[in-house]
Order: C-alpha cells, then structure tokens, then sequence
C-alpha cells in the first residue's frame, strides 16, 4: 500500500471485497455505538452506496426540506475486525461515483456562511429556503449549475467525495451527522475523494466506521451550507495501523500530507491543523517540532473546507518534495 502513512506495525490480512447495500430505512444520524451492518477484516474492500445529505428526498421542483427525514443519513456502521482504541484505521478511496442524473443544491433558515445562524444570531428576517437541481453528465464528468432568477447557467467539474466519513467518538458519545471533531464526521473535505487516503484515531473496538452525505463538487467554505448534494456508489479499503495513536484526522496522498483541524472560532481550527502537521514532520519525518515550523511557515498550504457546521474545518498540507526521507 504506497500511500499507507505508517508502514510498520500494520494489520492487514488477504483481501476480500464486503458488500452493502443501504436505504432510507437503516441509515444512522449519528457517530456512535450501534450495531455494525457489517463485519470488515484489515485489508477487505468495502463496496457500498451512500444516500445524498437529503436521504433522497428531494427529487423535483416544488419539493420541501420538510420532506427530509434528518441530516447527512449515513451508511454504517461498518466493525473492522481487530481494531482497537490506540489503533489508527486507514481508509484508502479506491473510487467514488456519482449514483443518479441530478444533484441538489440549498440553503434554509438558520444555515450558511452569510446567513443569520444560532452561533451567529442577527435581528434581520432569515434568508428564504431555495432549492437548485444539477443535471449530471457523466460522459463530460460535469455538473450544470442553473440560476433560479435569470437564464445563466455554467458546466461545473465534478469531484466526487465524502461530506462525512467518521468513525465513532471517544468517551461513548454520540454526535450528529452534521458535525465535524476529532473522530472525523462531516468534515465537507474534497480530500476524501479517490486516491486519497484517510486515517483516523481508533476509539471503540471495531473502530465503527460510517460514511455519507455524498458531494459532486464543492467551493471552498461551502457557504451556503450545501455542496452538488448526491448519492455516491464506493469502494474503500480499510487497515489497521496497531499501536500508532492519531488525535485528529489525517489525509495522504503520494505527492502530499494533510492534517485536518475542525474547531470554532476559525483561528482554532487552523492552529489545530498545523500543531497536528508540525507533530506529524516530527514523528515521521525526523524534523524537530521548530525546524517544521518554520519550514511550513514557507511551503505549507491552507484549505478552507467549511465554514458552515457546527466546527470549522481547516486542511493543513505539505507537498512530500520538501520533507526529508520518512524515518524507517
């Protein structure tokens, strides 16, 4: 596994592929303990769908967000056989494909970066809910976006991944779909997409993995609290790094390394991101904490996920070409 951040102690064992079909009818609202709808060994390929962050429910003009049964439903949990808290789970996206012909696009109420929210209250009358509807061409790999109060419209590239791919909290918790923590959750990042890979921190025995809310593209922020809302069909394969404690979620891919920060006020996030990163460079690349510091004061990059769910969500990268050989 080229892209596996840590090589050595690993749990992997020979490969089989674990498939899952969801619905509307067993769907979860939450990370937390529940009984697994699958039992997944390291090494196997999970192949399942997700439902859109609607549940499928809006499907047409004139359709309602009163129509939507909860939030971000998600697919799982999935139990990884032999992981324990202490552990990191890896989960390489071997692929993502939009599952239908449309997405879904809205704002509502108390939702969005430029809207009146309850961490953001305002005396001004909230923004009315709107819906738009994005013909997918999958032979073009795009998106139409179509202005509700004019004649524009614009072909947008997809880039399919997960809004929320976690695994269940620590302390026994459990957290809305909605929210992006530690143990990973609705993070709204574009790099949970395909030949990224995600590790997260191990908390529960079987780790209890879930993931949803399906994006076919998405600007940076989310604004306006939703991305081309779909469902998603996947492949994912999940490993066991045994012994390797991780406190926030991490993404690799073979050019770069990503640490995640998901906090308010926004400062928070990013400083918990780049604190994540400076211990990364220094546990696995041999750099001290002040040597990566500085050095990411000059090469690292920032992503804004999202600024709209109840944490803010930050990515902090370095490109590999600028880091020392890994430590063996």
């Amino acid at each position: 596994m080229r892209a596996l951040l840590f090589l050595l102690p690993t749990l992997m064992a020979a490969q089989t592929t674990v498939k899952y079909h969801a619905t509307i009818n067993d769907v979860k609202y939450v990370y937390g303990q529940a009984a697994p709808v699958a039992h997944v060994k390291p090494g196997d390929v999970i192949e399942t769908n997700t439902l859109d962050a609607f549940g499928n429910a809006i499907r047409k003009p004139g359709d309602k967000m009163s129509m939507v049964k909860g939030d971000n439903p998600l697919t799982g949990p999935f139990y990884i056989d032999g992981a324990q808290p202490g552990d990191t789970l890896a989960i390489k996206i071997l692929d993502l494909q939009v599952d239908g012909t449309q997405g879904v696009g809205a704002f509502a109420p108390g939702f969005g970066a430029l809207n009146q929210t309850n961490y953001t209250p305002m005396l001004h009358a909230p923004l009315p809910e709107k819906i738009w509807f994005y013909p997918i061409d999958k032979a073009s790999n795009t998106a139409t976006f179509k202005a509700l109060d004019s004649n524009f419209s614009v072909k947008i590239p997809l880039h399919p991944f997960f809004g929320c791919i976690g695994v269940a909290p620590a302390g026994g918790e459990a957290r809305s779909s909605v929210v992006p923590a530690e143990f990973g959750g609705n993070m709204d990042a574009p790099e949970a997409s395909a030949g990224n890979t995600l590790y997260l921190p191990v908390n529960v025995a079987g780790a209890l993995l879930y993931m949803g809310d399906g994006h076919a593209a998405m600007g940076d922020g989310e604004i306006a609290g939703t991305a081309i809302e779909v469902p998603l069909t996947a492949r994912v394969q999940v490993n066991v790094i045994k012994g390797r404690k991780i406190n926030w979620p991490r993404f690799e891919n073979d050019a770069s390394i990503m640490a995640v920060g998901a906090y308010r006020p926004l400062d928070d996030a990013l400083r918990i991101a780049f604190t994540e990163l400076v211990d990364w460079i220094h546990k696995d690349y041999g750099l001290s904490n002040l040597d990566a510091y500085e050095l990411l004061s000059k090469v690292a990059r920032i992503h804004l996920d999202e600024m709209v769910d109840p944490n803010y969500v930050v990515v902090a990268s370095i490109d590999k070409k600028f880091l020392p050989p890994k430590k063996k």
